[in-house]
């Protein structure tokens, strides 16, 4: 492919080697003089190589518990481009798709779907009736399309008596869903109890139906498609299989220079395809026709040809193109990469080109294809196709081959003869954003689940001891005071610190106690999915002086979120008991109302006469004997706590 640079051999005169077609190769003085200031004396700090910052492990409709589903209204956000294709096409990503609307149904719960839709999906399909009728022959249920967010003429609830799924008008139709408006996605997910994000393609957007709604939805869960393409996005960028080929074509290399840091950090050698390879020409002092130098991006350029010298990454670029001139337009040419004539602009690349990537790539256990092989639209070129042609053949010999992008993906399927050995992710913007390090609002907005197995005999040295679970656990006085004294229950304390669960684990260590035990999480979204490995007895739950500014009954984060109180209810054994306490009265209340609602009439206010208890109805002394330090500190400035014990009901087992 012309000129494999392997930027190791920076000495004082500063030029590379390994070019087929030329022993050296001069770096123009712009560029000694950056890499002399940058490269030399660099700390390599940047973008060292380490792993990426891990996606967040999200709830999923996979382990969400099932008969939770029962008769709740569950709002699934569908991808209209894999659902409302002409029959034939995106068959291979439809069954995931499909299978999150037929298990939803199937496990009881009330559907309703919604999207956007347009002509360029399906020219048969605009109005929601010729939708309806459409996603009716694919789940073989009848989708009836109701108007629930324009007007209130039936509710979500009501319009499941005309049918098994209801569908939502064309968000298309509504600006509150780009803006994410509020109001918007209040009214999108009036009367919804679970959301179920399946729309993985636009995760990057902030969307109302994918973000909005997560705020009014007591549980937000990754459908399957989601959860799949979430896999396929980890499995592509991880760096655990050497050597691997990032293979980097299309343009606009400035908004993409953060994406490239990350592909230079974590791969062997980059391949570029496309238009950013004259960028990166430019950068190492090779000719480039001016026409196709991009002036403002020469800094972006050299930080990646940087970047490459430090980790020792091979840069391959064109050695020949296919041209095309206008004044002669049934005539291509072929021309070395550092000899364009004027008039002609490359279209593809050359043979000679395909010769040294298939070279570069025969030695590779992992290729990564980003971004098409075209650098001007053409009818002529095939640089997709023969670069999809050489993959398939790779992907036959045990390397991992993820496509990325509509355009190679189309490509790979139109030269696989459907035998399908490699990863495919449609959408590229997804994928770049996320190698810029950037956060997906769509998947941030789901609720997360605890990543890890946890080795409960390694924890405990009895693990079927009963537990004793303290959310939001602080700096561990209250659990640690109570493990001293208690040995014969298990505690463990539930706190988003980390570096007050690091205090807290080290007090474990120096004191020896073998019966506590403190986990770094968000216990609001975790708590289900830690506590239901545990194999003892859950016996008591305390929540104890929360922050009252994430007790407002609006804010997202809310500790005291509906999901958190259904899992306690769920996992608390017969008899089992939940204390609340807080120096706010305010908050006790708002915990005490929370637990009421959504206990599923499981937990009752326990009024034992070895209670003492207050006129107004609060626990007078704390029912333990220890106290955690902020309780502490609020008695000894002479004001009250306000507490409450509420117990599980023996019949409700």
């Amino acid at each position: 492919m012309g000129h494999l640079v392997n930027p190791l051999q920076l000495q004082t005169t500063l030029f590379f080697s390994n070019s087929p077609t030329c022993s050296s190769i001069a770096l123009k003085p712009h560029t000694f003089e950056y890499l002399k200031a940058n490269v030399l004396t660099s700390k390599c700090k940047a973008f060292g190589g380490g792993e990426m910052d891990a996606l967040p492990h999200l709830q999923t409709l996979r382990k969400f518990p099932r008969e939770e589903l029962v008769a709740k209204v569950v709002l699934v956000r569908f991808d209209s481009t894999l659902l409302l294709r002409e029959q034939g096409e995106e068959q291979r990503f439809q069954p995931n798709a499909l299978f999150t609307i037929t298990y939803l149904h199937q496990s009881g719960a009330k559907v309703v779907l919604v999207s956007d839709w347009s002509v360029k999906t399906n020219p048969r399909l605009f109005v929601a009736q010729s939708v309806a009728e459409f996603l009716s022959s694919l789940l073989e249920y009848k989708v009836v399309p109701v108007q629930c967010i324009s007007q209130n003429v039936v509710s979500k609830r009501e319009g499941f008596e005309k049918g098994d799924v209801l569908l939502l008008e064309n968000l298309s139709a509504f600006r509150g869903e780009v803006a994410n408006c509020s109001k918007f996605s209040q009214a999108l997910s009036s009367g919804v109890d679970i959301f179920v994000n399946d729309y993985f393609s636009r995760s990057h957007k902030i969307l109302a139906s994918t973000c909005g709604v997560a705020r009014f939805c007591y549980a937000n869960l990754a459908g399957f498609h989601f959860e799949e393409s979430l896999s396929q996005l980890r499995r592509a960028t991880e760096s655990n299989t050497k050597p691997h080929v990032a293979i980097i074509g299309g343009g606009n290399l400035f908004d993409k220079a953060a994406a490239l840091h990350s592909l230079t950090s974590r791969c062997d050698g980059l391949v570029f395809v496309g238009m950013m390879s004259f960028q990166i020409m430019h950068a190492l002092g090779l000719p480039v026709p001016l026409n196709l130098v991009e002036h403002e991006v020469l800094k972006e350029a050299l930080d990646i040809v940087q970047v490459a010298h430090i980790r020792n990454v091979q840069i391959l670029y064109p050695k020949d193109f296919w041209c095309k001139n206008d004044h002669l337009p049934k005539q291509l040419e072929i021309f070395p990469a550092h000899r364009i004539l004027d008039g002609w602009v490359p279209v593809d690349i050359g043979p000679a080109s395909f010769v040294e990537m298939k070279s570069m790539l025969s030695r590779c256990k992992k290729v990564t294809w980003i971004g098409p092989v075209k650098f001007r639209t053409s009818n002529c070129t095939k640089g997709d196709s023969e670069l999809a042609q050489m993959l398939n053949q790779l992907s036959q010999s045990n390397c991992n081959i993820t496509v990325v992008g509509n355009t190679a993906c189309d490509a790979m399927v139109k030269e696989s003869n459907f035998t399908f050995n490699f990863t495919m992710i449609k959408d590229a913007s997804v994928v770049w954003e996320f190698l810029k390090r950037r956060k997906l609002p769509g998947v941030m907005a789901l609720d997360r689940a605890y990543p890890f197995d946890i080795d409960w005999s390694d924890a405990y040295s009895d693990p079927a001891q009963p537990l004793v679970v303290d959310i939001g656990s602080g700096n561990g006085m209250f659990l640690l005071g109570m493990a001293k004294t208690r040995k014969d229950l298990n505690f463990l304390g539930l706190e988003i610190n980390k570096k007050l669960v690091k205090r807290c684990l080290d007090s474990v260590h120096w004191h020896g106690i073998r019966n506590g035990y403190f986990i770094a999480t968000n216990a609001t979204s975790t708590f289900r999915s830690i506590i239901s490995s545990y194999p003892g007895k859950l016996v008591l739950v305390s929540i104890q002086c929360p922050n009252p500014d994430f007790n407002e009954p609006d804010h997202r984060w809310s500790m005291l979120q509906r999901s958190l109180v259904e899992a306690v209810a769920d996992l608390l054994t017969a008899n089992g008991k939940v204390f609340l306490q807080s120096d706010i009265e305010a908050v006790s209340l708002r915990m005490k109302e929370q637990f009421q609602r959504y206990g599923k009439g499981k937990l009752t206010v326990v009024h034992e006469q070895s209670f003492a208890i207050t006129n107004s109805g609060w626990l007078k002394d704390n029912p333990f004997g220890v106290r955690s330090d902020w309780e502490q500190h609020v008695l000894a400035r002479g004001d009250p706590m306000y507490r409450l014990m509420l117990c599980k009901s023996t019949t409700t087992e």
